[in-house]
């Protein structure tokens, strides 16, 4: 257990690394990082102990503040193939789509990944497997707003102290316009590094690189607006405690322009032999961000979050609950977001498995 116990000690210094940066705005991102596999990572295209894999996620966050709460799908598919010996390569896909406020501002993605897995040590007998894996990411993208769905200045009538949708709003666009920017090609490449150990301990390490090429979304023609760059960075493991109690300890840090959040935390683990292909986790999880608007770029904790997953042979639910902490926990009495998450694992023939970390 000397390696598993470096493996946690760079874990813990990494995890510190991760708490340095800065936060405006990002991408859409899940509490349950850990159940959007390929969104969250490129490299984690094909990581699983099955044939193939699929991923539904759904989020729905300030349903307790606005009548238009924010909500985010997602839905992903992988397999994994042996190549030569040990080595294995993946396909998949994967969708997002994104929808925020009343007006409502759109966002809709899709990519085709595909990954390397390179066994560096082990063999699909033993428990101690490494592995680096390489992925890459190309898909399309678009982002939109419905102006009809907004009102300005100019259609407030004082005499009638009401809201006229029907006169011009005096902006560039319509009252009944819905504007988007051009669908542009976007780029994402990863890399992760896992280390099984005895007893179902694990470690893993990795990072990803999101919008290489600095995508245009800008709705309009004479105006250059480019999506961030978003650098992810991730580590975690499987700590046992007996055969049937183990800690799933994970935290991921997202950097996107002046923007930076990280979320840290674990599940416990819980299975009894008695209950064959049953197990349950549940866990506490803590969001650091930068709260620019309200303290100056202090860094705060807006939410805990509460998570559970319960294991029914190949399937994984998830469901988890933002608690709003801090400036956020008076106006919404502490409503934040939830989500559920379903994963399916389709069992592997022998010489198709491949020993992976539990995440």
């Amino acid at each position: 257990m000397k390696l598993f116990s470096k493996a946690i000690s760079i874990a813990t210094i990494f995890g510190g690394i991760l708490f340095a940066g800065s936060l405006l705005g990002q991408d859409p991102h899940f509490a349950q990082f850990y159940s959007a596999p390929i969104q969250t990572n490129p490299a984690m295209t094909g990581v699983h102990s099955g044939r193939y894999r699929i991923a539904l996620n759904y989020r729905d966050q300030w349903s307790s503040v606005v009548d238009e709460p924010f909500r985010t799908y997602a839905a992903s598919f992988d397999i994994r193939s042996r190549i030569g010996k040990g080595d294995f390569v993946a396909f998949g896909f994967n969708a997002l789509h994104d929808r925020a406020g009343a007006s409502p501002y759109l966002r809709t993605q899709a990519y085709l990944s595909a990954s390397y897995m390179k066994q560096l040590s082990g063999n699909r007998y033993r428990t101690n497997d490494q592995f680096l894996i390489g992925g890459l990411q190309v898909g399309m993208g678009q982002h939109a707003l419905d102006f009809s769905k907004l009102w300005f200045s100019n259609q407030f009538n004082p005499g009638t102290v009401a809201v006229d949708f029907s006169a011009p709003n005096g902006e560039l666009y319509g009252t009944n316009s819905k504007v988007s920017s051009d669908m542009y090609l976007d780029f994402n490449a990863g890399l992760l590094y896992y280390a099984l150990f005895d007893d179902d301990a694990s470690f893993y390490i990795g990072g990803s690189a999101h919008h290489l090429n600095g995508p245009q979304i800008s709705f309009l023609d004479n105006s250059t607006q480019n999506l961030y760059m978003k650098l992810l960075a991730q580590v975690g493991g499987q700590i046992p405690f007996s055969d049937e109690l183990s800690l799933l300890p994970a935290v991921i840090g997202m950097f996107q322009g002046p923007s930076f959040s990280t979320i840290f935390g674990g599940n416990f683990r819980y299975s009894n032999n008695d209950w064959r292909e049953l197990a349950i986790r549940a866990g506490v999880w803590g969001q650091v961000s930068r709260q620019e608007d309200t303290t100056g770029g202090d860094y705060g904790l807006p939410s805990v979050i509460i998570s559970t997953v319960l294991e029914v042979e190949r399937f994984n639910i998830g469901f988890s609950y933002d608690v709003n902490a801090g400036y956020l926990n008076r106006p919404t009495d502490g409503r934040g977001a939830y989500e559920i998450s379903f994963i399916y694992v389709h069992p592997a023939e022998r010489r198709e498995k491949v020993n992976c970390p539990k995440f």
